[in-house]
């Protein structure tokens, strides 16, 4: 695995869910393995837990992490090839990559979505100019359209929750917001939960289909209320329009879950990937109560960046 930007196979999802849970019980057991190496974190957007996670699990495996908030700290980045750069635009992709290449053993970068361009978003374009030009193994912080960390992290945080005598039933639902918010932590769930074999409805209000590359295999159902009967894990998220690109079609407050939605979904466990309106999104009474799996979730965060970082290592 040269680099870790989506759900790859079965075999390999299932080896990286056991190394986090392998580095959970021990977080330092590995400290020396990355003696000497560095991880360039280069943020383009704004981050808490993929942050502060993913530095505790590259000192955890004993790097030398460096994170860089590249909207405010570095240059003006100039995306396309053959630019004459007589604008706002300082240095260009080509050579910013080039440089923290050679500096780095492995680069981890966050570039959202326009919401505008969705050929562009689709492509992946900002994110994959740093995998053409960096020559070094990157891993996804999220991009435009994956989110493949938070997506490891859940699996883990269902296999560790789940009854293993039978196959969960795992729903994505929409939830409300007020801002137009990207695909990739829906789509990216979408994706490892039919990977990993798990029963997946998906469910929200018409017009809010996802890229139909993430659903195959899963149950699509615009009623929220049936599709959360007989739920086991309950994955709150909100996403913008995909066909009607990046728009808001609804902001129906109905969607948002509360107890009364998880009637027949007695044992029902929630998650959500943070950070989370309250009150929009999902209840007071969800987040802080029995049901919520939100902070286990977040605190998985680490061993799932650990394990990826340990996994590239092992490959270099």
């Amino acid at each position: 695995m040269m680099h870790f930007t989506k759900f790859d196979d079965k075999a390999t999802a299932e080896k990286l869910i056991q190394k986090a849970l392998h580095y959970k019980t021990n977080p330092w057991i590995d400290q020396a393995k990355g003696q000497r190496k560095r991880i360039g974190c280069i943020f383009l957007n704004p981050s808490l837990r993929t942050r502060a996670s993913t530095q505790i699990a590259a000192q955890q495996l004993g790097m030398e992490a460096i994170v860089m908030n590249m909207d405010k700290e570095g240059w003006a980045l100039e995306m396309r090839e053959g630019a004459t750069m007589n604008k706002g635009t300082v240095e260009h992709i080509r050579d910013a990559a080039g440089v923290l290449g050679s500096y780095f053993d492995i680069l981890a970068i966050r570039a959202f979505p326009s919401l505008t361009n969705k050929q562009e978003d689709l492509e992946d374009f900002v994110f994959n100019q740093f995998i053409k030009y960096s020559g070094i193994p990157v891993i996804s912080l999220e991009s435009a359209i994956r989110h493949p960390l938070q997506s490891l992290a859940d699996m883990v945080t269902i296999h560790e929750n789940r009854n293993q005598e039978k196959k969960p039933k795992v729903v994505l639902t929409w939830a409300p917001h007020i801002k137009a918010i990207p695909h990739a932590v829906a789509n990216s769930f979408a994706e490892w939960a039919i990977g990993c074999g798990h029963d997946l409805t998906i469910t929200h209000p018409l017009g809010y289909d996802l890229d139909e590359k993430f659903t195959e295999g899963a149950k699509i159902v615009l009623n929220q209320k049936e599709a959360l009967e007989g739920a086991d894990f309950v994955y709150v998220k909100n996403w913008s329009g995909f066909n009607d690109y990046g728009k808001i079609l609804s902001t129906d407050s109905s969607w948002m879950l509360t107890e009364k939605h998880l009637k027949h979904a007695k044992n029902a466990k929630v998650m959500h990937c943070l950070p989370v309106r309250r009150n929009l999104e999902l209840s007071d009474e969800i987040l802080d109560g029995p049901r919520s799996l939100v902070m286990q979730q977040a605190h998985n965060r680490i061993f799932a960046a650990q394990s990826v970082i340990s996994h590239i290592l092992d490959q270099k």
